[in-house]
């Protein structure tokens, strides 16, 4: 724990010299520009306690693992407006400390103009801030919003807080006096207008999201250090363990695991045969479906409206093979148990900025031939309302609204098979059929290359590990490629979820598995192309995947894509060349 506080340190005051702060930066610089000598102090201590409470408390009020949601951004963008306006015009800050003089009857006496003047400005600009915090304080969120507010989230939040205070104290300090010398040149008034102007146009850009694409600008051209400092650190295999035992268990995982092992055959006809019924044992009442987004298949539903069905949440996501690999047996069991009393519910969960849109999801729906009810998840409410940690996660929950059985990743299907129908018996449903028939199952190797990413925050495995911005690489020679190694040649541009093809693209990849797969846009949705190899030469129908034809995979919708497909598992060189405009963002293997 003292190590994560450590690293929550360093990663808080990095954050204060990344281009997210800039703009809190003018109105920092100018409120601690006035008053008395102790006003940069509070202006700090202020932003920092309302940042930090701000993060922590974000849990329990805004469902969903990000940060600086909307609400917090328009909040932003008016404080930021207000501060340049008073600037801008004498009368409306006369007007506003007339409205603010409560707060210099509770300030020490002479300290009007001091720290506690300083305390509310800084706890204004704190929510401002806030959308700032990186990776780190993105797991306290979610570990708050899954478990609850603990002294540990607490601990973490503001040891976050206090490095950024530190080094946003040092630009205040800074800031004051080079306006001292402004003044004493006679410039004071010309100097206040000119912050303000520069205020008022700051919160313009925000409200057209001019200042994101500043950002996003910056991040291609400037050295990764700068753009996004702790990255290596915050993204460690030290610091991802010590965030995960801070979110600690999914929330039904823990009461899953410990229940009795013994299993029961049943004799009331809804048994499989050759195939013994888990116990199903009370884990709790099944959380609702929270903060949810559009519907389909269905008008929205609720747990209460569900209430006297089985019902099967399958936490899942249009990208991810090990989802994809689920859905013939969520298909086969919803056409089997439907009219039995089972409702299955896909809950869709993005993992990538694209899987947000309603189209792309309507459109997975429709490729895959789900029937059934889908919801998208797109702020993470349902996620964390059942504290859920995986893709696929499948819950069962039984006719009086009680989570009966919980199940990560692929596999033990018959077993689900066997559970579903014991709950379905419970009910009152004992005539139920033979087994349900899944078509277009695809097996797994067993032993396979493990998942990775192009972007920066989760690249495993490349011999030159890709780098956040616009740069050429160079091939590794592919006799010198490891055993799932992987490597970039040409120009790329790369971000913490992807690498974008500039000019020349290329990857190198010593591949374990029958199969491969990588999920892939195209700027636009124009068509674009990429090229495949396998061990040298351009891929063979017998060995192609279902999105390569003569050899060729054609990028259109932003989705996950076969490249190949082989009889048997083996070790082999895969070569793509991409066209320029293509996106690549995870590698996964079967």
């Amino acid at each position: 724990m003292i190590l994560l506080l450590a690293f929550a340190f360093l990663a808080g005051a990095a954050t204060a010299i990344t281009p997210c702060v800039l703009p809190v930066l003018p109105a920092l610089l100018s409120a601690s520009g006035t008053g008395g000598r102790r006003r940069p102090a509070g202006i700090v201590s202020g932003l920092t306690l309302t940042y930090t409470i701000t993060i922590i408390g974000i849990a329990s009020v805004v469902h969903g693992v990000g940060i600086g949601d909307g609400t917090l951004r328009t909040i932003s963008i008016c404080l930021i407006a207000v501060f340049g306006v008073t600037l801008l015009v004498p009368r409306a800050a006369d007007w506003l400390q007339l409205r603010l003089t409560f707060l210099q009857r509770i300030a020490p006496r002479g300290d009007a103009q001091g720290f506690w003047s300083g305390l509310p400005v800084g706890g204004a600009l704190g929510f401002v801030y806030a959308p700032c915090a990186g990776p780190i304080l993105a797991a306290v969120i979610a570990a708050g919003a899954t478990s609850g507010t603990t002294s540990r989230i607490v601990a973490v939040g503001i040891a976050c807080g206090l490095g950024s205070a530190v080094v946003l104290f040092g630009l205040a300090v800074g800031g004051r006096k080079l306006m001292d010398r402004v003044r004493r040149a006679g410039r004071g008034v010309m100097l206040e207008r000119s912050i303000g102007a520069v205020m008022v146009l700051t919160a313009v850009l925000m409200f057209t999201d001019v200042d994101l694409s500043l950002e996003r600008g910056l991040a291609d051209h400037l050295p990764a250090f700068l753009t996004n400092p702790t990255n290596s650190l915050e993204t460690s295999g030290r610091v991802t363990r010590e965030l995960a035992d801070l979110r600690g268990k999914a929330r039904f995982a823990e009461q899953s695991a410990a229940k009795t092992q013994a299993e029961t055959s049943q004799q009331n006809g809804a048994a499989l045969p050759g195939v013994k019924t888990p116990t199903l044992p009370v884990l709790g009442n099944a959380p609702d479906f929270a903060d949810t987004g559009q519907w389909f298949n269905t008008a929205p539903l609720t747990m209460a409206k569900l209430r006297g069905r089985v019902v099967l949440i399958d936490f899942w996501t249009y990208t991810c093979i090990n989802c994809l690999r689920t859905l013939p047996y969520l298909k086969a069991w919803d056409a089997a148990y439907r009219t039995k009393g089972l409702t299955i519910v896909g809950v869709h969960t993005p993992e990538f900025p694209f899987e947000h849109d309603a189209s792309n999801v309507a459109a997975a729906i429709k490729r895959e031939g789900l029937r059934y009810p889908v919801v998208q998840d797109n702020k993470y409410g349902t996620w964390n309302a059942w504290g859920n940690q995986y893709w696929p996660a499948d819950y069962l929950v039984d006719a009086k609204g009680r989570v009966r059985e919980a199940h990560f990743g692929e596999g033990e299907y018959k077993q689900t098979e066997a559970a579903i129908r014991a709950l379905l018996a419970e009910r009152g449903d004992r005539t139920l059929g033979g087994a349900a028939t899944p078509h277009g199952t695809q097996s797994v190797a067993s032993r396979t290359s493990p998942e990775t990413y192009i972007g920066t925050a989760r690249a495993e495995g490349f011999s030159t590990a890709p780098k956040n911005g616009t740069r050429d690489y160079t091939a590794e020679r592919p006799a010198s490629l490891p055993q799932n190694g992987f490597s970039l040649g040409g120009r790329w541009q790369i971000d913490n979820e992807s690498g974008r093809a500039v000019a020349g693209a290329k990857i190198e990849a010593r591949i374990v598995g029958k199969a491969a797969y990588l999920v892939l846009s195209s700027a636009a949705n124009v068509p674009r192309h990429v090229r495949v190899e396998l061990d040298g030469k351009p891929i063979g129908a017998p060995q192609a995947g279902a999105d390569v034809h003569g050899g060729v995979v054609t990028v259109r919708a932003q989705r996950l894509y076969n490249l190949v497909r082989l009889p048997k598992s083996g070790e082999h060189l895969l070569t793509l060349s991409l066209d320029p405009g293509v996106s690549g963002f995870a590698f996964t293997f079967g």
